[in-house]
């Protein structure tokens, strides 16, 4: 009987130990809020003349014009914001998959940078490689995925059963890489819903 009985005490304990991990994650979860609600991506175009910053969820927190730009014909300074502003849109997105990767991604077995990298490339028509390979130095590069042990909690999936990721369709003609880019990650995020 006492041989059962400190074996049931070494699994109460193992399971407090878990709980405590849990709840230490668990307590990131407002600094990450925190994080995020000060992210900013800052692109400027490639001539100088446009620079967009761009916040959480894809919201523009400010678009400014040098005086180059107000000398550009109105096709092509309206072609230049929209390229700056998807440019600074996807930064925006890459380091909030960071921030959520940082916190909680391995406590759930997520990889969202990875995620997000992958409806990237599918929006723009090209491969995670070739995107990562344009991306500014100081973008981290994706994560290898957990390794799985079952009697460690902080590296299960607890949100969903793992499933390989959806294939994208091809754009139509008419779309624009942005617009499918958009598509996509809308696409992405109602399926893991």
């Amino acid at each position: 009987m006492s041989e059962e009985m400190d074996r049931l005490v070494a699994e109460f304990e193992k399971f407090q130990t878990k709980l405590k991990q849990a709840e230490a994650q668990f307590a990131k979860v407002g600094d990450m809020q925190e994080e995020l609600n000060a992210l900013e991506a800052q692109v400027m175009s490639p001539d100088r003349s446009v620079t967009v910053v761009a916040g959480p969820s894809g919201s523009v927190k400010d678009l400014r014009l040098s005086p180059d730009a107000l000398r550009q014909q109105p096709d092509q300074l309206a072609s230049t914001i929209l390229a700056t502003l998807h440019q600074a849109v996807a930064e925006s997105a890459r380091k909030q998959a960071g921030i959520v990767d940082e916190h909680v991604g391995t406590a759930f077995g997520l990889n969202v940078s990875e995620q997000v990298l992958e409806a990237q490339a599918a929006g723009m028509g090209t491969t995670v490689e070739e995107l990562e390979s344009n991306l500014p130095e100081a973008q981290p590069q994706r994560q290898a995925a957990p390794v799985r042990d079952e009697e460690d909690f902080a590296n299960n999936n607890l949100l969903r059963a793992e499933q390989p990721p959806a294939q994208a369709a091809p754009p139509p003609p008419s779309a624009s890489a942005g617009d499918q880019f958009l598509k996509n990650l809308f696409n992405d995020e109602e399926d893991h819903r």
